[in-house]
């Protein structure tokens, strides 16, 4: 069997913690996400998580009623907070290391992001959780995946989805959509396809990092990816 990642990025929406509720931070989801980092932190690797805030609130959508765009993006970026707390609640319950580190600074319930410190986390074998996106409005938790990922020297991005890959088209409205095993990072800008935003396609290409898109709700498919096990689909 081939080795496993190292070090990785798992890139999660702020959906992921919903469950099948579409809103808010469902428990019995966030419990079997932790299990799933739990099986996955026991093979050794270091790993950084960015979670989105798409559960709570979304700055884009917000934008498009009227509101102005960077408030909503700081308020989308509070969200993500919210989300990570919640997680490192999860994991801590597990025995699992964590520290939240923030874009934003709120000294009494995040640390500041600050990439050696969080490097040196990820040395001592904590999972560093990153909230607050990168701390900018108008850039997605997307682009603050492939940033950090890059930042903490990443050896790929494991992106958790409600899908098992990357289709040509929407498998949930077309039944002929068709899976793909690997696909490049050009064919997913020119197609369009809503792996990731185009920002964080264009850094990850620029800079050789793979992203593997998987389905989360699929147990153990986080320790699966690690183990380089063929899951997903792999955009290189």
């Amino acid at each position: 069997m081939s080795e496993t990642y190292k070090r990785v990025l798992l890139k999660l929406s702020g959906e992921a913690l919903a469950g099948n509720e579409g809103f808010g931070i469902n428990l019995p989801t966030i419990e079997s996400i932790a299990a799933d980092v739990e099986e996955a932190s026991n093979l050794g690797v270091q790993l950084g998580i960015v979670i989105g805030g798409g559960n709570i609130f979304r700055g884009v959508a917000a934008s498009t009623k009227g509101m102005d765009r960077s408030s909503s993006d700081y308020m989308g970026m509070l969200a993500t907070c919210i989300n990570a707390l919640a997680l490192q609640d999860a994991f801590e319950k597990r025995g699992l290391q964590t520290r939240v580190q923030s874009a934003i600074e709120m000294a009494e319930i995040a640390e500041p992001y600050i990439r050696r410190k969080a490097i040196r986390h990820l040395d001592k074998g904590r999972i560093v959780i990153f909230a607050a996106g990168t701390g900018n409005p108008y850039f997605t938790t997307d682009t603050a995946a492939a940033l950090r990922a890059m930042e903490i020297n990443a050896d790929v991005i494991l992106k958790a989805t409600k899908v098992d890959g990357i289709y040509d088209k929407d498998p949930m409205i077309h039944e002929d959509a068709i899976k793909y095993d690997s696909i490049k990072y050009i064919e997913v800008l020119n197609k369009g396809l809503q792996v990731m935003d185009s920002t964080a396609i264009s850094l990850c290409m620029d800079n050789k990092l793979p992203i593997i898109t998987f389905n989360l709700n699929e147990k153990g498919n986080v320790a699966r990816a690690i183990k380089k096990e063929s899951i997903g689909t792999i955009v290189s």
